[in-house]
């Protein structure tokens, strides 16, 4: 057992995954593949308290992200949900780092969606909307405007002042943000839509998009959850990271699926299918694209290698 196991934290993390290196890591990764169950999910108190794991192999190494989930956390002013991920060596089976988990997945939860969108948004795309003002948002923007000559970044939330103060936050870092009230009136100008909520209600509506877009859906990752209505997965050609972790737990496939909207043979593509070069992706400049993701541990374990790499 290695002794003094590097723990990396969070800013750590942020420096060593700039965007474009990790959208190109990770092309690689999904071409060569790699043996990602779809993650477990534990009942650890009867108030609802969960632990989650996802684990990834290959030939050169494994890793597994560990995350609980604990909702009482918030009476306790702690954070709800907690992350460790535990990077070890292929050969030896022993831990090589402990990485804050949280923010692995946050830059590579925007790094896939970026490398989808390399295949399904339009070159020229200009102007990104960021429907939510999570943690996840910042991300999101800032990945997709490492792949795309974004020019304007509207973003829109429930509360205003969350939208505000999240695009306040973008053009600190220098991105051209600016918080929108009217949310059919953003979706109509925009070229890539890129939504990260934990809404149980359709909130990006077909009839509102408007021809070209690339809709690109990260939240709804339970089978509860929703972020688009039929008419936008009926409209689309639809992609998805895996068809295992999509059509199982994205609420915005799954309800279409019960309803009859929507059938498991309409989705065109894995994210893997378009790295490899086995789908083209986007065929038509008036074509609406959408990706729904809900994370594979493979994205993670390419991640967790990078960060482990800028130590050396």
């Amino acid at each position: 057992m290695p002794v003094n196991l590097p723990y990396i934290a969070a800013e750590a993390v942020d420096a060593a995954l700039g965007y474009r290196a990790l959208v190109g890591a990770l092309r690689e990764a999904f071409v060569a593949g790699a043996t990602a169950p779809v993650r477990t999910s534990h009942a650890v108190t009867p108030e609802g308290d969960r632990l989650l794991l996802m684990p990834a192999w290959d030939g050169a190494g494994l890793g597994v992200k560990i995350v609980t989930v604990f909702p009482r956390n918030r009476e306790r002013g702690l954070a709800s949900v907690a992350a460790l991920y535990v990077l070890m060596d292929g050969a030896t089976g022993h831990p090589r780092a402990l990485i804050d988990g949280e923010a692995l997945t946050l830059r590579r939860t925007g790094a896939a969606s970026a490398l989808a969108s390399t295949y399904l948004s339009r070159r020229d795309a200009r102007t990104l909307l960021v429907v939510g003002t999570g943690a996840l948002a910042p991300t999101m923007a800032a990945a997709h405007c490492a792949v795309r000559p974004i020019g304007r970044v509207d973003v829109w939330g429930r509360s205003a002042a969350r939208a505000e103060a999240t695009s306040a936050r973008l053009r600190a870092q220098g991105l051209p943000a600016r918080a929108v009230a009217d949310l059919d009136a953003a979706l109509a100008e925009a070229d890539i839509v890129t939504c990260a909520t934990t809404s149980t209600e359709p909130i990006v509506r077909g009839a509102s998009v408007r021809p070209g877009t690339h809709v690109d859906l990260v939240g709804a990752f339970t089978p509860a959850m929703r972020e688009s209505d039929d008419a936008l997965v009926q409209r689309a050609s639809v992609f998805v990271d895996t068809c295992a972790g999509a059509l199982k737990e994205a609420g915005d496939l799954v309800q279409p699926m019960a309803a009859g909207a929507f059938a498991p043979e309409r989705v065109r593509a894995e994210l893997a299918d378009l790295c490899a070069g086995r789908h083209p992706g986007r065929a038509r400049d008036d074509e609406v694209t959408l990706f729904k993701s809900v994370g594979t541990a493979l994205e993670d374990l390419c991640a967790a290698r990078l960060v482990a790499a800028s130590l050396k």
